[in-house]
């Protein structure tokens, strides 16, 4: 894995260099870290807002942070909080706003803005203007965040109190420093299913972690991201099988033996591997991760049929197949979390990747139609969508192409395999189970696409 060696001299000696010239200055991000104890600081939060400000308010005071309810100078804020769950038009908006304005001079090192609005209904203009317009806010502030910082949207959708389970989880996962590299993202809520959880359960590991207890599947989990998966779903409680082909069969065993899970060798693409996989797991899938992918990249002109059609086999195909036959076979547990590997090249497109932009797409839009059949299990499926991520993949690519990409994003840098699987984690949660048929893009909220 390539090092951003550009971040490190622009927080280092060459700091007065690169800010006297006016060059990009990337921060830092604060990520989690057990032996750092706790995900967020002790600064105070700031909430601002209408109604839904008071509830949310009162759940932060009883998870132990101090709250203010109005700038106050002699502050510096870890995050604020705003509410706009009341907003009939766009008139409805400017209060809040302006009174968040001044107040993103005070914010910390790596602050967070989360921002929680209701669902567009398609019904009347007035009200859902004022509902997108919060996505433009959203969206907007993220790119003016400084320092590391970042802002993201819940959105509740019609029905969904804001004291709901998987709001309280979202906020928990955009607050703390499990979100390092998801900015300009907005989550949406989609019913009052999941677990509440407390601030502390949420930063909790090993057998104080979310999902403790849960049986986990990771494909593709020798190498990079995979790898990185296995290690926060261990590090959350679960037990992990890893999945990977025979010929990254000593990469799987050291990383399965590093979270002392349990290695399966098979090739994904195969009719038989869910089969295969729920007879080595022997007991219910709580979770199931879709990491596994390919890359065959050529210009569109240039494309041959073995390309096109094994990135198509094996990043999207094999995840409709096993989702079917796991089901067919009633290998689930009672509430199954399927997370599932996109990306912004799905989301953006991207030159010579045609082939794989059209896979990942297809994975965005098979999490959205299979909701309804997740839920029925009690379960829910979304997908991540990584941007730019630090991996043995991208440090092969040109220098000069590798640090422009890095800089595309709002923070100024790629994210690691750590912050894709943080997303992950907390989407496989039964904290999250209320968010459905969502993708969330990790990406730092990068320029194309974002």
């Amino acid at each position: 894995m390539a090092k951003d060696t550009y971040l490190n001299l622009a927080n280092g000696a060459l700091a007065p260099v690169v800010k006297k010239l006016g060059l990009p200055q990337p921060v830092p991000l604060r990520r989690f870290n057990v032996a750092g104890g706790s995900g967020f600081t002790k600064d105070p939060v700031l909430v601002l807002g209408d109604s839904g400000a008071d509830s949310l308010a009162e759940l932060l005071v009883e998870n132990g942070f101090s709250v203010h309810r109005s700038p106050d100078p002699s502050f510096k804020y870890q995050g604020i909080i705003a509410s706009f769950i009341d907003a009939q038009s766009p008139d409805d908006l400017g209060e809040t706003v302006l009174q968040i304005s001044p107040a993103l001079k005070q914010t910390a090192r790596c602050a967070r803005v989360v921002i929680v609005s209701r669902a567009p209904e398609g019904e009347k203009p007035s009200i859902d203007a004022a509902r997108n317009g919060v996505t433009g806010i959203v969206r907007s502030v993220a790119h003016e965040m400084r320092y590391g910082g970042t802002a993201n949207g819940i959105v509740l959708d019609s029905g969904v109190d804001v004291n709901a389970a998987s709001v309280t989880g979202a906020l928990w996962f955009f607050l703390s420093a499990k979100s390092a590299y998801v900015s300009g993202q907005l989550l949406t809520v989609s019913d009052d299913r999941g677990q509440a959880v407390t601030a502390s359960e949420f930063d909790g590991v090993r057998d104080n972690g979310p999902l403790v207890g849960k049986i986990a599947v990771v494909t593709g989990a020798a190498r990079g991201i995979g790898a990185a998966i296995a290690r926060t779903l261990h590090r959350d409680g679960a037990y992990v099988y890893g999945v990977d082909v025979p010929q990254a069969g000593q990469a799987l065993a050291a990383t399965m033996n590093a979270v002392v899970g349990k290695a399966i060798h098979l090739d994904i693409t195969a009719e038989d591997a869910a089969s295969r996989i729920a007879q080595a797991v022997g007991k219910p899938i709580d979770i199931l991760i879709h990491n596994a992918g390919i890359t065959r990249d050529k210009l569109l002109a240039n494309m041959d049929a073995g390309r096109w059609n094994s990135v198509i086999a094996v990043n999207i195909e094999s995840q409709l197949r096993m989702n079917e036959k796991l089901t067919e076979l009633g290998a689930w547990g009672n509430q199954p979390h399927v997370v599932s590997l996109a990306s912004t090249s799905g989301i953006a497109g991207n030159r010579g990747q045609t082939n794989y932009a059209a896979s990942k797409a297809g994975v965005i839009g098979m999490v959205a139609a299979s909701q309804d059949n997740f839920a029925k299990l009690g379960g829910s499926i979304n997908a991540v969508a990584p941007g730019f991520i630090e991996t043995d993949m991208t440090a092969k690519m040109p220098a000069l192409t590798r640090q422009v990409a890095r800089r595309l994003s709002s923070l100024q840098q790629g994210g690691l395999p750590e912050d894709v699987a943080e997303a992950i984690a907390f989407l496989a949660s039964p904290a999250a189970t209320g968010v459905n048929g969502q993708t969330l893009r990790v990406c730092g909220q990068n320029m194309v696409g974002a």
